[in-house]
């Protein structure tokens, strides 16, 4: 067990036995300063009559970190280990859309290696377009834009042993595709299936319970032929329409998909709900889309047949794309149809192959009139990457300034974290206009640089965005903070951002953090998810400085590429990486919703002594910052412990965290700078520090 998990459960030991935490303070310290320490205590305490604030200073430890604590694929410092492992998915898979009926038609062959100690005695398969069928469970704002019957399977199998798939049964209703699975699925079940067998082949989670294991180290091949509806109409929240009638589709999630499987909680069971995203293994694709010709496809990866899909005038222009700053036009608006947009083809369609690498999701999108415009981005040691983006005709200005904020943003995210790992970029068009995949961003100029953001988490650092979306979604705001103030030629800015969160704490509708976003409740979804980050990290840099935060924030991505990395393992190393034991800070933050509630309790002078009394009526902690202005003339101000000297005639005094940790509410700064007057004293002056009411922060009193 680490030495920061043994040094946990003493601390609770301790407590179990009795001891408070200002008991275990004092019984490591020297009997006089003991003695003084209590003496302060008991002063504050006297001033405060309430009982001694509770602060927990350590990391709780939950049973899913925990097994994996114990087995060594993760510890303490927050890095991967040698142990560490994570399962290997390559998909291969061919698809075919009919416009006329808005179905795709399927085939995948998906590899497993599994990479982990254990045997597998069952694979657990995502099947999202499940999403659609009426009673299918869904968020109350997230509404699917049209029932469909699902994601139909007519067959599947397990290293070429066939898979029993009666209990995919589709509806009556759903025509001659699903009539023609179900009389498979019956054939197949009165075969016997060879002992695999299919489980909740209706739901968004499904289970392949295998008649033989896949052995630690060894890897299975599944085969699976399905279809489904591509859903349009006014649905609501994002990709719950994934097309426009039937001339643009945008398929998201839109093939089967094996489901993680690690060593915090084995399977991914959790279900599609709508808004909280995904969790996916990192593999290789290759996927070949058959469409009609004249239709112009884009999606993850590189574009494997040109010279087959393309005209000679769109290739040569391709060819221009990494030359130039210059917005270049690959198929322009009045080009449309076979010959013009495309090759031709003697059948009518054209087959479009893909490749990518190590990527964890693939996403497409095909239209019959896309205009197919390019630019590029300087990658720090990589050279230059096209940045594609493919809009319908009349949506234009929509995309005028799309190329310019895609490039900037890859271009200063990579200096910021680490070098954009892709090959390319894609802004699709279409009705979900935010959402991102690797290489592909469903975004036009809007939404440009977040969905850009996410190339670097979850593309890359790849979390448990269903469980922890903080993770990517509140990261990316934080950092589309630095971007849009780099963008505008201006420092950035978090001043502020930690104190707002004072006007939401209290809330009971408010969920913890680490609560599972899927359950996140209706209303702060977005806040806990996307917002709340940023305030957390307006805080951290108050306290260790932003550039500290940046540093950390860095080196934790670049050790965690291509990775699944938990809270923990970023707790563990954001702690290591700045050099403070900030077990306090995380709890506040993530396990719990308090604030600090800070202000100034009383101010008096005696001598060359001001006495000011500190205040924290909320159940976060945070250190003291104060900020002293002297009067303009006047004796000669002293250097003082704990302060520095902003200007002539202003001071900033801060005093650590720890000085709470002995359960008081109120603490005393004694400012002895001399005999110069002062004019005003502020708490919290740059605003990080969460208070629902900052105006009983300032002496004398506005």
């Amino acid at each position: 067990m680490p030495s920061t998990i043994l040094r946990h459960a003493r601390v609770m030991s301790s407590r179990r036995a009795g001891l408070t935490l200002a008991a275990l303070l004092l019984a490591s310290v020297p009997h006089a300063m003991a003695a003084q320490v209590a003496s302060s205590a008991a002063s504050a305490r006297t001033a405060d009559a309430r009982p001694p604030r509770a602060v927990r200073r350590d990391i709780p430890i939950t049973n899913a970190i925990r097994r994996a604590l114990a087995a060594g694929s993760r510890d303490s410092s927050g890095r991967p280990t040698a142990k560490y492992w994570q399962l290997r998915t390559d998909y291969n898979i061919d698809v075919s859309l009919d416009p006329a009926t808005q179905r795709l038609t399927g085939k995948a062959r998906i590899t497993v290696h599994n990479a982990s100690p254990n045997a597998l005695p069952d694979l657990a398969l995502r099947l999202d377009p499940n999403h659609f069928l009426g009673n299918a469970p869904h968020a109350a704002t997230w509404v699917p834009s049209e029932v469909t019957d699902g994601m139909v399977l007519s067959r599947m199998t397990v290293n070429g042993a066939p898979v029993n798939i009666a209990s995919n049964q589709a509806p009556a209703s759903t025509g001659a595709e699903g009539a023609r699975a179900i009389q498979t699925a019956q054939q197949q079940q009165a075969q016997g299936a060879g002992g695999n067998t299919l489980l909740s082949g209706r739901s968004t989670n499904a289970r392949v319970r295998l008649a033989s294991p896949i052995a630690p180290g060894a890897r299975a091949v599944i085969e699976i032929d399905w279809s489904h509806k591509l859903p349009g109409g006014p649905g609501t929240g994002h990709r719950m329409t994934q097309r426009w009638a039937d001339t643009l589709f945008q398929p998201t999630q839109w093939f089967p998909r094996v489901a993680v499987y690690d060593d915090l909680r084995g399977w991914d069971t959790e279900l599609y709900l709508g808004p909280s995203e995904f969790y996916n293994n990192f593999g290789t694709f290759d996927v070949n889309i058959d469409v009609p010709a004249g239709w112009i496809v884009s999606g993850t990866g590189i574009l494997q047949n040109p010279e087959q899909v393309l005209t000679a005038k769109a290739r040569a222009q391709l060819a221009k794309v990494t030359g130039t700053d210059d917005i270049t036009t690959i198929v322009g608006p009045e080009e449309v149809g076979p010959g013009q947009a495309t090759a031709t083809s003697p059948s009518g369609r054209l087959t479009w192959r893909f490749h990518a690498d190590t990527v964890n999701d693939f996403a497409w999108a095909t239209a019959r009139k896309y205009v197919w415009q390019a630019t590029r981005a300087n990658i720090p040691t990589k050279g230059y990457v096209p940045v594609h983006m493919l809009y319908l005709p009349g949506r234009a200005n929509l995309f005028a300034r799309a190329g310019q904020i895609t490039r900037h943003a890859l271009e200063f995210y990579s200096k910021l974290w680490f070098p954009y790992q892709f090959p390319q970029l894609t802004l699709q068009d279409g009705p979900s206009a935010g959402m991102e995949y690797p290489m592909v961003i469903n975004s036009n100029q809007g939404a440009a640089d977040h969905e850009t953001g996410h190339q670097w988490w979850p593309m890359v650092v790849s979390n448990n965005e269903t469980w922890y979306g903080w993770m990517d979604e509140g990261f990316n705001q934080y950092m589309n903070v630095l971007s849009d103030a780099d963008a505008a030629g201006k420092p950035a800015v978090f001043d502020g951002l930690g104190q707002s969160y004072g006007r939401t704490s209290g809330n009971e509708a408010e969920p913890p953090m680490m609560w599972n976003a899927n359950y996140g409740g209706p209303g702060f979804y977005g806040f806990t998810t996307y917002s709340k980050t940023p305030l957390m990290l307006s805080m951290l840099g108050g306290i260790v400085g932003d550039s500290a935060v940046q540093r950390a924030q860095r080196e934790w991505a670049t050790a965690w590429m291509f990775k699944h990395p938990s809270p923990w393992d970023w707790m563990f190393f954001m702690n290591k990486a700045l050099g403070r034991d900030l077990g306090w800070f995380w709890y506040s933050w993530l396990f719990t919703t308090e604030s600090v509630e800070g202000r100034i309790a009383s101010v008096k002078t005696a001598g060359i002594r001001t006495s000011v009394v500190v205040a924290q009526d909320g159940g976060m902690p945070a250190p003291i910052v104060l900020e002293v202005k002297f009067a303009a003339t006047g004796a000669a101000i002293r250097p003082m412990k704990n302060a520095v000297m902003v200007d002539a005639t202003t001071a900033r005094v801060t005093v650590p965290v720890d000085v709470w940790f002995d359960g008081r509410r109120q603490h005393t700064v004694d400012l002895m700078f001399g005999g110069r007057a002062i004019e005003r004293i502020t708490l919290d002056p740059d605003k990080r520090f969460p208070d629902r009411d900052p105006a009983d922060n300032v002496w004398p009193k506005p």
